[in-house]
């Protein structure tokens, strides 16, 4: 198939291939949407670059972190991910030309495409805390968001008796907007029943005004962050940490709106690192000024570029930054798609669907499903699972139930309660 879309490279001399679709990134966005265009079509000619070699179930690594799966349950291999009908460029892409219908990636080969569907991801910017990279994973110092370090996570867990444990939330963007939270929920529950928390000092310091950024679920939120004792910091930003020290600093606004700097001791700190967009993307013709994919909120269309669709973390529509997002957005990027290659309009909109499974202790989850500005949007009805609420239903979601939803159905096109909707037509 390569050579069949093969041709010759004017800058470099090299062959260069083409593919009919291409598709810059082999995570859940990538995968899903790949998977969702081939069962639609089948003949269709998809090349998905990614370098990584593992493929990461991360909505998992909260669980990890507090002793409930085992890292290795949420990683595979990215080759059995790969749709067998799509091939595997194990590149890194360094630059988007779309002006030139191409990508070009590490060693300078460029990849054409008749359409181009970006994926990339988020990029952990852990460098932007002055000592974070240094000390992370050492020194008490975690993060569930580091591949791998969850473990360091739980181990921490376990061993404090007594102490500082402080959780922190960096500024919108980033992956998952309840994950901070749930890793503290996780470590207070843990502690309370081994009868430790009264001696630990457990402390959440967000840059956010609030618990949760759709008010309907804060409630809940709350009533678990009394029973835990927890110290709530609102506008707290982490701006450095000292490992060796053992001290960490944020940016906080006093009561008279003035900016200050506070220093607080820990035994334990869990990170949520700043996270922006992969330099290729911020780098690039795609990006909007904040260096996000430039999308339609709804059709997931590229704004300038017509051939052009983006879905996942890498773009600006304002959902929040989940698997589950992803998993709504795959199958209307693949029909929308379809109807561009077929000389049509996008016809199928996204209504800002993500899901946060709010983990307050183990046995409880408050199932947060929601969309553009806060509307609530339950897969479930109310009498099987209020999702406003704490429930058993909910933990059984986020522990049995998705991670299968992932790996069998997500990743292999199977849509399961994700069937696209078209635009309403307006009434004349």
């Amino acid at each position: 198939m390569a050579d069949r879309h093969a041709l010759r490279s004017a800058q470099t001399g090299r062959k260069a291939l083409k593919h009919q679709v291409v598709i810059v990134g082999g995570g859940a966005a990538g995968i899903a949407v790949a998977s969702s265009l081939l069962k639609r079509r089948r003949d269709l000619d998809i090349a998905i670059i990614e370098p990584k070699d593992q493929h990461y179930y991360q909505p998992g690594w909260t669980m990890v972190g507090g002793g409930v799966f085992d890292f290795d349950f949420t990683v595979r291999s990215e080759q059995s991910c790969i749709p067998k009908r799509a091939k595997w460029i194990r590149k890194t892409a360094t630059a988007f030309e779309p002006e030139n219908n191409a990508v070009i990636v590490d060693g300078g080969e460029q990849i054409g495409y008749d359409y181009l569907i970006a994926a990339p991801g988020l990029k952990l910017n852990f460098a932007a805390i002055p000592g974070l990279q240094e000390t992370l994973g050492e020194n008490g110092v975690t993060s569930n968001y580091q591949p791998g370090m969850a473990t360091y996570t739980w181990k921490l867990v376990q061993g404090l008796d007594s102490g500082k444990a402080i959780f922190t939330q960096p500024p919108l963007p980033f992956k998952c907007p309840g994950a901070p939270q749930k890793a503290m929920y996780l470590a207070a529950d843990y502690w309370r029943r081994k009868q430790r928390l009264d001696k630990i000092k457990v402390s959440f310091c967000t840059a956010a005004p609030a618990m949760f950024g759709v008010a309907a679920f804060v409630p809940a939120l709350l009533d678990y962050v009394k029973a835990y004792g927890v110290d709530a910091n609102f506008g707290s930003t982490l701006i450095a940490v000292d490992g060796r020290a053992k001290k960490a600093t944020f940016r906080e606004k006093g009561a008279d709106g003035a900016e200050r700097e506070v220093v607080r001791e820990f035994d334990m700190l869990h990170v949520c690192p700043p996270q922006i967009a992969a330099d290729v993307v911020r780098n690039s013709p795609l990006a909007d000024a904040a260096g996000f994919i430039d999308v339609d909120q709804e059709t997931l269309r590229h704004k300038k570029f017509a051939n052009v669709f983006g879905l996942g973390d890498a773009c600006n529509a304002p959902n929040s930054k989940t698997a589950a997002a992803a998993r709504k957005q795959a199958p209307i990027v693949a029909e929308n798609l379809l109807s561009v290659i077929g000389g049509g309009a996008p016809e199928f909109i996204y209504d800002g669907y993500a899901s946060c499974p709010l983990t307050v202790a183990r046995g409880k989850i408050v199932f947060a499903e929601f969309g553009f500005g806060g509307k609530l949007l339950p897969t479930f009805p109310a009498w099987l699972n209020e999702n406003t609420k704490a429930t058993w239903f909910g933990w059984m979601m986020k522990a049995e139930i998705l991670p299968w939803v992932y790996w069998e159905l997500m990743l292999a096109g199977h849509e399961w309660l994700a069937k696209p909707r078209k635009r309403e037509a307006k009434a004349a």
